[in-house]
């Protein structure tokens, strides 16, 4: 069985949404499943303040995770426009992949959720591609054979898929959006499949 790590950082709970409805979309291609993994707060200050196991949740992630997945979906909320701190730190942490190139053609793909419609979706999406391409792995968008892009009037970009959560943090994701998840879930995973069955 390969597995696919879907490894985000949700301070709301949309982006952990999203997290599992591109999981589950991973899980519908045979002999492949998800491995959910999130990322703790970090603090301004040098001391430790998380936990080592979260109270919910997935476990945390681990070099270990990125080292054995086949294909790698990563979520973050925006912050001006960039990933989250959190998730930026833990990729910090990652240089020994990157010098024994555990990540080279692994293919990744990319989501995020903001609070509005112009907060940044793309960019993030963008800022998030940077170090997966110093990392060697192959990106993954989402085409426009899937309709929802055309209509959407929330999230969804051809750089991954997106939510709108509102100021309050509190819109629920749509049915456009929620497809789009699935849906690039989906692809990730039978990409990797392919892969896999070519022997690359």
């Amino acid at each position: 069985m390969m597995e696919v790590l879907v490894l985000y950082y949700s301070r709301h709970g949309a982006t952990g949404a999203m997290a599992r409805l591109v999981a589950r979309g991973v899980e519908e291609v045979p002999g492949v499943q998800a491995r959910l993994r999130t990322v703790p707060e970090v603090s301004t200050v040098t001391e430790a303040v998380a936990d080592a196991i979260p109270a919910e949740g997935p476990p945390y992630a681990s070099l270990e995770d990125l080292r054995e997945c086949a294909g790698l979906a990563l979520g973050s909320p925006t912050r001006f426009g960039n990933m989250a701190a959190p998730l930026k730190y833990f990729l910090d942490t990652t240089t020994p992949l990157w010098l024994s190139g555990a990540l080279i053609d692994k293919p990744a793909t990319l989501f995020t959720s903001t609070s509005s419609i112009h907060g940044g979706q793309e960019t993030t999406l963008l800022s998030m591609m940077l170090p997966l391409l110093h990392h060697g792995m192959v990106l993954l968008g989402l085409p426009y054979s899937e309709s929802d892009l055309f209509t959407t009037t929330g999230g969804g970009t051809p750089y991954g898929s997106s939510h709108v959560a509102g100021t309050d943090n509190r819109n629920p994701i749509s049915d456009a959006e929620r497809r789009l998840c699935i849906a690039q879930g989906r692809r990730l995973a039978e990409l990797v499949w392919r892969m896999a069955r070519e022997g690359k």
